[in-house]
């Protein structure tokens, strides 16, 4: 691709490229738009562009790392489905008898399973019973939480298939050489940095942050805020808060009055009239004062209720967390319908493990805040499909039955390895089989298996890929490339030092995926040109952009234990920054040592 426009070595197609691909990280790193969002906006800028053909850009999508994983979702809904995870959950880790014995029955077997299953559903499955685990030993979840996710994220750098970042990194290698990388081509660096790694949480271990239980808070506070609301046909309306027994209740008492003009009373005197429409504010023990509901005809303050026998008194309590990217950060439930198109009623608000202070419905929400739901009884399935972009919910207990099915589920994945690692058939054609036979053999339900697809990754990954042909069609990477060899002296140890530094610094505040397509034509260039053998370049990009332990923000694993856990941003730099520069020193030795540059 040519250009009459030359600036400092760069076409404008490929300044056109730069800027789009820098506003892909900084919109992450800046703002609340979905990620898939940003990457499908940048991909229409470089279509309308020219920068590429409508044939490149629909390229990605059906690229070897976008198969791989919509079959592997299919391969989990298998395994949920039949209750082989279900099986692992409650077998794999035991009982720990002390803290430092729960770490290693927790990081090992999570490690070797985020190997098999992709980190972010172990990190996923494993985390109620960690929660459990955390309540039995009496030390805070944090404390656990924070070595499952790094855990899984070392484990995931063992496989293909642990990790996102390595499908990418694998995919490209395959377009840009034609040879496919087995399955377990990363097995013996990955092993090395999980074995450093798992030592380095057992000996640092007092660098783990000791945080309050989001949940246990809800469970022993005495100061609750809980809104009901006074139905318009309440026996209650006209009658003085003392008259109708609404003043001193069981379990709390009445601090305010929102009036439906939204006029506050507070301090509420005895002779307070009630009005249809009102909102009545108690603070207290929350199970006995929502008995309200029931022995007093109120309301859940979500939305106005005109008759008492339309309250459903069947409703459960469902605890949430808010997701980083979720739609909900920065606005309170008063200023969006959430409540209502769901028909759920936030009940408190806890950050950093404590109640925050506040009429729950004003609290303006931010990422990582647990939320308590008052929720329907039925229909929870729908409700965490509707809103897995803003929330995630961390109480469901579907329990599996265990039988035939379970031992035929298990039996496709270990074969699905067996055939990869032997290459008896490309790992495309392996997954798709896999998850075919999951689907013929009736180990998953074809209704149920759109649950378990994460399409936000996939269009993600369909997008990132047409960066790397971006990159690689305008000039960027041989540029690049050419000047950090000459800055470098053509020394390709420290080219290769210099890159996966550079890799996993982005990584840590981006995505691995979308670092991982960036890095890699530039990398793979940098090889050419020296004259080396790429796999080393390309192996220590696949375990860089993966080295990503210092901030939340850095893994997908680590954001989905963030509300969990009632984590603060810099409780991942404890512990993270010295992982971080370890395993990634380490990397680079070990990876050279196995992969000889000439």
């Amino acid at each position: 691709m040519n250009g009459d426009f030359i600036l400092f070595g760069f076409s404008i197609y490929a300044w056109i490229t730069i800027l789009t691909v820098i506003s892909i990280f900084v919109v992450m790193a800046r703002s609340r738009i979905p990620a898939e969002v940003a990457f499908l906006g940048a991909l229409t800028v470089l279509l309308v562009t020219g920068v590429v053909t409508e044939e490149e850009g629909m390229a990605g999508f059906g690229s070897e790392p976008v198969v791989v994983h919509a079959a592997f979702f299919v391969i989990i809904a298998g395994l949920m489905q039949t209750g082989v995870l279900y099986w692992l959950t409650k077998n794999v880790l035991g009982s720990p008898q002390n803290y430092h014995s729960a770490l290693l029955r927790l990081m090992i077997p999570t490690s070797i399973l985020a190997a098999l299953l992709n980190s972010v559903n172990v990190v996923a499955l494993f985390i109620d019973a960690v929660k459990i685990w955390s309540r039995k030993l009496n030390i805070s979840p944090s404390k656990l939480l924070l070595p499952l996710s790094y855990a899984a994220t070392l484990g995931g750098m063992c496989t293909l298939l642990g990790n996102s970042s390595n499908l990418v990194v694998a995919g490209l290698y395959l377009n840009q050489t034609g040879e496919s990388m087995n399955v377990f081509e990363p097995l013996i660096p990955g092993v090395i940095l999980t074995i450093v790694g798992v030592l380095m949480v057992m000996l640092l271990q007092r660098q783990i942050p000791s945080r309050e239980s989001a949940e246990q808070s809800f469970e022993t506070t005495s100061d609750y805020t809980v809104e009901l609301l006074v139905p318009t046909d309440n026996p209650a309306v006209g009658e003085t808060v003392v008259d109708a027994g609404l003043y001193n209740v069981k379990g709390g008492s009445l601090v305010e009055i929102v009036r439906f003009d939204r006029e506050i009373i507070m301090p509420v005197p005895k002779d307070e009239w009630i009005l249809g429409g009102d909102r009545l504010i108690y603070a207290g023990q929350i199970n006995e004062i929502l008995e309200l509901k029931r022995t007093h005809g109120l309301a859940a303050a979500d939305h106005h209720v005109w008759s008492i026998n339309d309250i459903d008194t069947k409703r459960r309590m469902r605890t949430a967390y808010v997701t980083f990217g979720s739609d909900l950060i920065g606005l309170s439930m008063t200023k969006c319908d959430f409540e209502q198109k769901n028909n759920v009623a936030l009940i408190a608000v806890a950050r950093r493990g404590r109640r925050v202070k506040g009429q729950p419905r004003e609290i303006t929400l931010q990422a990582g805040d647990t939320l308590l739901l008052e929720c329907p009884p039925k229909g929870e399935e729908q409700l965490e499909r509707d809103n897995r972009r803003s929330l995630t919910f961390f109480d469901s207990h579907f329990v599996p039955q265990l039988g035939p099915k379970t031992i035929t589920s298990a039996v496709i994945l270990v074969l699905m390895f067996i055939v990869s690692s032997f290459h008896m058939l490309p790992l495309m054609a392996t997954t798709m089989l896999a998850a075919g036979l999951m689907m013929i053999l009736g180990c998953c339900r074809i209704r149920g298996v759109t649950k378990y697809i994460e399409w936000e990754l996939l269009l993600i990954l369909g997008a990132t890929l047409v960066f790397s042909v971006a990159i690689t069609k305008t000039g960027i990477a041989v540029t690049i490339a050419n000047q950090v060899l000459q800055l470098c002296g053509n020394n390709p140890y420290i080219v290769m030092a210099v890159m996966c530094l550079l890799a996993s610094l982005v990584s840590e505040f981006v995505s691995d995926v979308g670092a991982s397509a960036v890095f890699f034509p530039i990398m793979y260039q940098q090889a050419e040109l020296l004259g080396c053998n790429p796999m080393p370049f390309i192996m220590s990009l696949m375990l860089s952009v993966t080295i990503s332990f210092a901030s939340p923000v850095g893994s997908s694993t680590h954001m989905l234990i963030y509300g969990p856990g009632s984590f603060r941003f810099t409780d991942f730099a404890r512990l993270g920054i010295w992982m971080h520069i370890v395993l990634l020193v380490i990397a680079l030795i070990i990876v050279n040592i196995i992969y000889p540059l000439y």
